[in-house]
């Protein structure tokens, strides 16, 4: 196999492996909020939402120190460790313990940092200026099958009920936790790369870190990387697009764990409000793979750059938001579990609400290439680092808004997510403007997002 096949094959097998792993989590997530509901009456006390706090604000703690983890025992075994704490995590709701459950909300929230920052390595290693769009686009959209999958199961097996019981929990999951378990085990397949430099090394470095395993020398690229995370969280590019960043966070707590809880909320959807939730995770899904695969896959044909791809998908999400208002009732998100028998400014229709799944997908996929596209494009000499600071905001970010979910009523969310969208949209355009400066002044083609 030629080398660039080599690359391919590994692009490949890591967004299969993620697809896995995260077809378990983000289903774990769409229906932790529920299934918790109907475990509260019992002696389990906890909260959906204050368990993805937890994770989210571990995991933007950690990214601090993950770049050193990479450095000191590679992305591969990096990514195989985190997915067996993923798949910890979804095992606890086999039987549900309070302290158990919280524990591997802490555990995971580490792995996280771990395997996202591996990930942006791996995808780095394996790209250059000329495909880093392409095969960006061919892992998000690998990824997001995920969320066809586990909702695809949700939907009918939970179809006409209106009450979780324990026979149903265990079952989907410990289906969930085997599946996981399946993408972890992928990882071993990924084939390494010849003459690759390590997380956090640069020129300055590589001559005294060299090929040695040492001890000493793996300690001197963790402190690199760790110094290097601290020196790119200041740059100005950095700092503009963190702010793109935090929307993707924000929206990240919406649709994978808001959006489904507040459907399954509505009682005016009837027999169905359960069984809506893993519809609505499917649509999202199509929406994701369907704009990761047109702004990835087809990235060669674009010779605009990424910020059209980007303004479809702020105005794709703003159509999303301004449904959402209309369709589902303001208390939503923080329903009892009895539900809401309120109504918006409209009957709740389930076409408009998979309507909006579908629209909530299809721009956040639009934001989440584009992102993984211009960080290897900027930082492909430090992408350990780079990606790092890109989940740590993302994930602080969405750990924010998965505390104040449940506290906030529906309409102030959405505003929220509108305003940090709309100056997320122009740092972006502001970045880009200076990334494709720079392509003309290398004389360049501005041809690949």
């Amino acid at each position: 196999m030629s080398a660039e096949g080599k690359k391919l094959f590994n692009i490949i097998i890591l967004g299969v492996s993620f697809m896995f792993i995260f077809t378990a989590f983000q289903s774990c997530g769409n229906i932790a909020q529920t299934v918790i509901t109907n475990l509260n009456n019992t002696d389990f006390h906890g909260s959906g939402y204050t368990s993805m706090s937890i994770i989210y604000g571990v995991l933007s703690a950690s990214n601090l120190i993950s770049p050193s983890l990479v450095a000191i025992v590679g992305p591969q075994f990096s990514m195989v460790v985190s997915g067996v704490f993923y798949s910890l995590y979804i095992a606890v709701f086999i039987q549900p313990t309070t302290w158990a459950f919280y524990t591997a909300s802490v555990l995971i929230g580490i792995a996280a940092a771990v395997l996202w920052t591996a990930q942006g390595n791996c995808l780095t290693e394996n790209s250059d200026e000329n495909t880093i769009g392409r095969n960006s686009g061919i892992f998000w959209a690998l990824l997001q099958f995920s969320l066809i999958f586990g909702n695809m199961y949700i939907y009918f097996a939970w179809q006409g009920k209106t009450h979780i019981s324990e026979s149903d929990r265990r079952t989907v999951f410990i289906a969930l936790t085997v599946i996981s378990l399946v993408g972890t085990v992928l990882f071993f397949l990924i084939r390494k790369q010849e003459d690759t430099k390590a997380p956090g090394d640069d020129d300055s470095t590589n001559e005294i870190l060299g090929e040695s395993s040492s001890a000493r020398n793996k300690m001197m690229r963790a402190v690199a990387a760790f110094k290097k995370s601290i020196t790119l969280s200041f740059t100005k590019e950095m700092l503009l697009l963190s702010v793109t960043t935090a929307y993707t966070g924000l929206v990240l707590t919406f649709f994978s764990g808001v959006y489904g809880t507040c459907i399954g909320a509505v009682n005016r959807f009837g027999s169905e409000e359960k069984s809506l939730i893993g519809l609505s995770g499917i649509f999202i899904g199509v929406g994701e793979i369907l704009g990761g695969g047109i702004f990835g896959l087809l990235s060669k044909k674009n010779r605009s750059g990424r910020n059209p791809v980007v303004m479809l998908g702020i105005f794709v999400h703003f159509i999303a938001f301004y449904l959402i208002f209309f369709n589902l009732p303001n208390d939503a998100p923080i329903a009892p579990m009895e539900g809401t028998d309120q109504v918006a400014y409209m009957i709740p229709s389930k076409e408009v609400a998979m309507l909006c799944s579908f629209l909530l997908g299809l721009g956040d996929s639009c934001f989440n290439t584009q992102l993984l596209s211009i960080l290897g494009f900027l930082y492909s000499e430090d992408s350990a680092p780079a990606f790092a600071i890109f989940k740590f905001v993302q994930s602080i970010c969405a750990a924010v808004a998965y505390f104040y979910s449940n506290y906030f009523l529906l309409q102030w969310q959405l505003l929220i997510m509108v305003l940090v969208g709309f100056f997320g949209t122009i740092t972006f355009f502001t970045v880009e403007w200076g990334a494709a400066a720079a392509l003309a002044a290398r004389g360049s083609d501005y041809s690949s997002i």
